[in-house]
């Protein structure tokens, strides 16, 4: 339903000052702030038509109003108003370039952080299952460390637990043979050709390589560290989200879990520009009193990851949504000149 000029206004208003103090706001004080030469009764009577249409809502303690998801999602589509932040200023504090990836990354999320000051996440590029080369390294009698190194140069280290006590010179053997016939290629390929080969090497040879391909696939596939979050900390002084004690866990154990934050950045990484996910209206926020703004970042015009600022949802939208829109120009820039 369309909103006339006078809605919008006062709808604007109300959120903005929601925002600001916290407190339901009434139509006396909205007939006032909103530069609108109206009445209070005028004003009561658009908000009770704004409160039908599910854009506001009458706490059962106050008679002011507060603002819906509903009244959040119109506001930031169509009523908001961007505030201009210095990109110049906001890269001299980043200091991203001349910086391994990961590090860039970390640097990133405590930018959105501290510039925000609620917590800051980014998705990391997924990882590819390709690697560079392996090697073993006898440990015991039947324990070897699988160590993997990627084309970016990352480390991965495995525990291989054998049924048979491999000498030095065979792991050398078995790395060599993977590295020189396999190396560059993902651990699936890989599987798939050694199956046809296996028959020409000898068969503990063949079980030590096919343990070294299912190690390093589940390696290569560990997201433990695809996501970096920075700030947490701040959400504790937060009242909207640290207000019980079942809101405490439910925002601690997202942060541990980490699983619905993950499906709800790689959605966004789907999409162009800044999306905003307002909690009570996405099952994709855990929490309806969170709200998540985020911008898919690339390396050489390729969407890799997603970044963003989780806050409540009584954010100062205006002022998080450049900053995100910044930190992931920036973070593309700086990958795409490492």
């Amino acid at each position: 339903m369309q909103l006339d000029t006078r809605a919008q206004t006062l709808l604007k208003a109300l959120v903005e000052r929601y925002i600001a103090d916290g407190q339901p706001v009434g139509s006396r004080a909205l007939s006032k702030i909103s530069g609108l030469e109206l009445s209070p009764a005028t004003v009561r009577n658009i908000m009770a038509d704004l409160e039908e249409m599910g854009y506001v809502a009458s706490p059962h303690t106050s008679a002011g109003r507060v603002p819906t998801p509903r009244g959040y999602r119109i506001f930031v589509d169509t009523l908001l108003t961007v505030q201009h932040i210095d990109e110049q200023s906001v890269e001299g504090r980043m200091r991203l370039q001349s910086q391994q990836p990961q590090k860039m990354i970390a640097n990133a999320a405590q930018m959105l952080s501290s510039l925000s000051q609620f917590a800051g996440v980014v998705l990391s590029p997924r990882r590819e299952s390709v690697f560079q080369q392996i090697d073993f390294l006898r440990l015991s009698e039947r324990r070897i460390l699988l160590v993997i190194v990627d084309p970016r140069g990352d480390v991965q280290n495995r525990l291989l637990l054998t049924d048979v006590d491999y000498t030095p010179s065979q792991l050398v053997q078995s790395a060599n043979y993977i590295n020189q016939n396999y190396g560059g290629l993902s651990f699936d390929d890989v599987r798939v050709r050694l199956t046809g080969e296996l028959r020409q090497l000898r068969d503990d040879m063949g079980r030590l390589m096919q343990a070294a391909v299912e190690a390093g696939s589940e390696a290569m596939a560990d997201s433990s560290d695809d996501m970096v979050i920075s700030g947490e900390r701040n959400l504790l002084s937060v009242s909207d989200l640290s207000s019980n004690m079942s809101s405490l866990r439910q925002l601690f154990d997202m942060f541990e879990q980490k699983t619905g934050l993950m499906q709800l950045l790689d959605v966004s990484s789907k999409a162009t520009g800044v999306q905003i996910f307002i909690g009570g209206e996405s099952n994709l926020v855990p929490m309806d009193e969170m709200s998540v703004v985020t911008a898919p970042y690339e390396v050489n015009g390729k969407i890799v990851g997603t970044l963003g600022v989780i806050g409540p949802t009584r954010m100062a939208y205006e002022r998080v949504i450049p900053i995100v829109d910044i930190t992931a120009k920036l973070l593309s820039n700086a990958l795409s000149h490492t």
